[in-house]
């Protein structure tokens, strides 16, 4: 089953400083093995950024988490504050878009 998992970081840096270091790591969640596609977002309002991770399964998600690059996202952004949540694909709008093409519609 294909899993969304939600990060949520909390930082002190400044907007440019958090922007520019997650530039740089961008290329190495290319390689992680059964991510599927990664969003990055912040908070207008609070300036928190965000990233929504879609993994292939539970198994390459526990890979990821194991991996040293999940372990220094904190210390990377100099978090304050890190909301992880993690959550099982149900189905999609279109099931025909995005990350999971072709994933089960419980809708028919």
């Amino acid at each position: 089953m294909e899993i969304v998992l939600f990060v949520r970081v909390k930082s002190d840096l400044e907007p440019e400083e958090l922007e520019r270091r997650l530039l740089e790591r961008l290329p190495r969640f290319r390689e992680v093995p059964g991510l599927r596609q990664k969003i990055y977002g912040r908070d207008a309002a609070t300036g928190e950024i965000c990233g929504i991770y879609f993994f292939e399964s539970a198994e390459t998600l526990a890979g990821f988490r194991d991996s040293e690059l999940a372990r220094s996202i904190a210390s990377a952004y100099e978090a304050t504050d890190v909301r992880r949540e993690k959550y099982e694909v149900l189905y999609s709008l279109w099931p025909d878009h995005g990350p999971f093409t072709g994933a089960a519609d419980e809708t028919k």
